[in-house]
């Protein structure tokens, strides 16, 4: 079933995109009671379809890490009101989406192990969300909004009752500039008594939501979150030191396992590199300089692609630098930050001897 999935895929990923309008069109033709579960601009829903089946087919044959993503994934569309025979209606227009896609690739036995395997992919989704009981979203009320400059914001945003996370996780927030647009975002802050969450956004090319929540967010603004989602977390009993890879906002999930780490009885050698084109996409770094002086087991070092003079970096790409470095085989290895830079940085670690259970990362860092 696997090969035959990953053989059809390949046939069907360079239309990807007018596999997910057909899709789309398709759901709403046979369940249009859905169409009003998304935005009227469908553009950022259709990307994140297919991340999400990409991300699927290539952990098809791992099902220990597939099967909690899915699970974190059907406690979170809760949120958009989903039951049960959604999940029938999406499973035909994904099957019908990629039979039509896929033309004469398309037989019976391929079309078998995609049913078989929407089968389980529904059923991991469907027992966790009727499994689950606490809330679907909670409601938080923007407190803070501090631009650090015309791309980048601090946004904090304060709930009603904490939110159950774990500091290295992130959650998908609606604002009311965009609504049913959702995007996600990891805390900067382990979890607090107050509630209070802080989240770095820069506004990306294209970004519907990211530009919205960096140049009009006010406070006052009610924002819905959603749960928790996400394997980022330092495991306290591997007793392995620990390196950390952070690019541009992906500083902030990286903050929050600091913090977390900084509150435990013994803290594991640390090495944390941060990067950024230039010296100014570095724009926390002076605060994590200055955590790691009253945290002997914390080292950080600065990298940039441009060289600027003596600012004391690293010159090059994170992947450059980090493999430069060695192979890190005996650490554990966390990394944060755009998908191409996780995507080049992980493939490198790789080349230099890194093994691969040794490194976590979260695939749904987009606008």
């Amino acid at each position: 079933m696997t090969q035959l999935i990953r053989d059809s895929w390949t046939e069907v990923e360079p239309q990807v995109e007018e596999m997910g309008r057909l899709f789309y069109a398709t759901l709403f033709r046979i369940a249009p009671e859905t169409r009003d579960l998304f935005p009227v601009n469908m553009e950022v829903q259709r990307s994140r379809l297919m991340r999400a089946l990409v991300h699927v087919v290539q952990m098809v044959d791992q099902p220990d890490e597939l099967v909690p993503f899915l699970e974190q994934l059907g406690r979170d569309h809760r949120k958009f009101g989903v039951v049960a025979q959604h999940y029938d209606a999406v499973g035909e227009a994904l099957i019908t989406a990629i039979a039509t896609t896929a033309g004469p690739a398309w037989t019976p036995t391929v079309r078998d192990a995609w049913v078989d395997a929407f089968s389980a992919v529904s059923t991991a989704m469907r027992t966790a969300a009727q499994a689950e009981r606490g809330p679907a979203s909670w409601l938080g009320r923007v407190v803070g909004h501090e631009r650090l400059g015309w791309d980048l914001a601090i946004i904090t945003v304060q709930t009603g009752e904490p939110i159950p996370y774990r500091a290295g996780q992130y959650v998908s927030v609606e604002t009311p500039q965009r609504p049913r647009l959702w995007r996600y975002l990891s805390p900067a802050n382990a979890p607090r008594e107050d509630g209070t969450l802080e989240f770095h956004v820069r506004a990306v090319d294209g970004g519907w939501v990211s530009r919205a929540i960096v140049a009009h967010s006010r406070i006052g603004d009610t924002w819905r979150i959603g749960p928790p989602m996400g394997r980022m977390h330092v495991d306290p009993t591997t007793g392995r030191d620990l390196l950390m890879v952070s690019g541009g906002t992906g500083m902030a999930p990286i903050k929050a396992l600091l913090e977390d780490i900084a509150d435990r009885p013994e803290q594991p050698r640390t090495q944390v590199f941060v990067g950024g084109r230039t010296w100014d996409d570095l724009y926390d770094f002076a605060n994590l300089r200055k955590f790691s002086y009253s945290n002997t087991w914390l080292d950080v070092i600065p990298v940039v692609e441009e060289e600027e003079g003596s600012s004391g970096a690293e010159h090059g790409t994170l992947a450059d630098v980090v493999t430069r470095y060695g192979a890190w085989a005996d650490h554990d290895v966390l990394v944060c930050g755009s998908p191409a830079m996780i995507r080049a940085t992980v493939s490198r670690m790789l080349v230099a001897g890194t093994p691969l259970d040794r490194i976590k990362y979260d695939p749904f860092t987009m606008d």
